[in-house]
């Protein structure tokens, strides 16, 4: 198992393309097609292989959290976490998300939006028990519907409860 990082700007058209195909075959979503529109630049890309095949993959962009009572949080925002089928089970996807978690001290706090919490439970991650929203030009926008986004607590991340209202920037997506 190698385990490696690399900036989205890093990243030949190989490399992106094997990204695409990874998070394809996990999620079976072609919209994965268009991964490198909505990351064209800004991301921290986290990669597993076996051997030379990428086999695991997750991105870190840059969003700003700001659970009630707290000033806005620097947050790595977690998508595209993707194994192949053929690797699932085999610690290939805790992999990479150790991995992630170690090279995120930059940042006051992680999150991501899931329909499988049990696994990122595994790995130290709280699922949000509070309301959502997001914050637009126009005010707050609720997201009552979004019961999967969880918190990874960093060394700089402040006390905070999980209870309360959780805001992030819409920025084109809320969750």
């Amino acid at each position: 198992m190698i385990l490696t990082t690399a900036p989205t700007e890093a990243l030949d058209a190989t490399t992106r393309a094997a990204i695409v195909g990874v998070c394809i075959a996990a999620h079976d979503n072609a919209d994965f097609q268009q991964l490198f529109t909505y990351i064209p630049t800004g991301g921290r890309h986290f990669l597993t292989f076996a051997g030379t095949e990428l086999v695991s993959h997750a991105v870190v962009t840059t969003r700003w959290l700001q659970p009630a009572g707290l000033p806005l949080l620097k947050t790595a925002y977690v998508d595209a976490v993707a194994t192949l089928p053929a690797y699932q089970g085999r610690g290939y996807g805790r992999a990479v998300m150790q991995h992630l978690a170690q090279h995120i001290a930059d940042y006051e706090i992680a999150a991501l939006q899931t329909d499988q919490p049990t696994f990122y439970t595994r790995l130290g991650w709280e699922r949000w028990r509070g309301p959502l929203a997001g914050r637009g030009a126009a005010g707050l926008i609720p997201t009552p519907e979004e019961t999967g986004v969880m918190i990874l607590r960093l060394a700089r991340t402040p006390p905070l409860t999980l209870d309360g209202l959780l805001t992030v920037e819409a920025d084109g997506r809320i969750w």
